[in-house]
């Protein structure tokens, strides 16, 4: 396996990792690694480890009013922090590639859309988005921004001051003002709103699992981005790469779970990675920004 020391671009791993991505049919597996650089923290880097987050759960959600009323009241105003991210050089890097023809496929385990802001196209959605909101009740999907203006108008006299932002667009707050703020339910039977993402408890549908396991066997590579494929939803893709004896490589900051099985790995920052590889596979048309 090919390695490279943490924070260097090491020219031997970059040509291999080059020449893996230059034979095409690369399947993206991207973590939230990849969007830290615009800002969002994530749970087990080193934006996650500094906050120390814990994440809501399915079953405190579903069984909770008052987790509801906290978990609202946070992402109310967390949301706005998401929604005004823009896309770095790593999630642009991943759109210039498949313009390139080089990759086949994106599995995002990131519910903030940044890959397709950045201009990718036909991604799965492994844990849902932010930006749209689903009753448990009847199924509707709704955009987010509908949610926020009725969030909005339910708590004109509200007010929090947010001292962090948590993974998933959480804002942090004390008690004392999640406890007045007013939730909405659906306008169309009154059932509970969930935002549409996978929350930790909850089962990613059997459905997109199966679509992500068949896109991995088409592959040519699978190229990890920012994940340290600690829970097994992500992972068990690389493990399934493995098993077929498809190449995988990994570039994060920090040891992952699916290292054993990668052929190359970097422990290095996502963005200026990725421009360097676009850089080693040639064409000058691309540019950051």
């Amino acid at each position: 396996m090919l390695s490279e020391r943490p924070g260097d671009t090491s020219p031997e791993v970059l040509t291999r990792l080059a020449d893996l991505v230059a034979d095409g049919d690369v399947v993206v597996l991207s973590g939230a690694g990849l969007s830290t650089e615009s800002g969002i923290p994530d749970y087990r880097g080193e934006t996650g480890r500094k906050r120390r987050a814990e994440p809501m759960t399915y079953q405190a959600f579903t069984g909770s009013a008052a987790a509801r009323r906290r978990y609202w009241a946070r992402s109310h105003l967390g949301w706005r922090h998401v929604a005004r991210a823009a896309p770095n050089d790593g999630h642009r890097a991943v759109a210039e590639l498949q313009r390139r023809g080089l990759v086949g496929g994106i599995i995002t385990q990131n519910v903030d859309g940044l890959q397709q802001a950045a201009g990718a196209r036909h991604v799965i959605e492994l844990h849902g988005s932010l930006d749209r909101v689903m009753c448990l009740s009847c199924g509707r999907r709704t955009p987010r921004e509908v949610l926020d203006e009725r969030l909005g108008a339910a708590n004109r006299a509200w007010s929090a001051e947010v001292s962090a932002i948590n993974p998933d667009g959480d804002a942090v707050l004390a008690d004392d003002e999640v406890a007045s703020f007013r939730v909405v339910d659906c306008t169309d039977c009154g059932g509970l709103l969930k935002p549409d993402v996978i929350f930790f408890g909850e089962n990613v549908p059997r459905s997109r699992v199966d679509e992500c396991y068949a896109l991995t066997e088409r592959a040519g590579l699978l190229l990890v981005l920012g994940s340290s494929l600690t829970v097994l939803s992500g992972y068990r893709f690389v493990r399934h790469a493995g098993r077929l004896g498809i190449p995988v490589a990994i570039i994060n900051q920090g040891v992952t779970r699916g290292d054993e099985h990668a052929l190359a790995t970097f422990d290095a920052p996502l963005g200026p990675t990725l421009i360097a590889l676009l850089a080693e596979l040639g064409d000058a048309s691309f540019a950051t920004r």
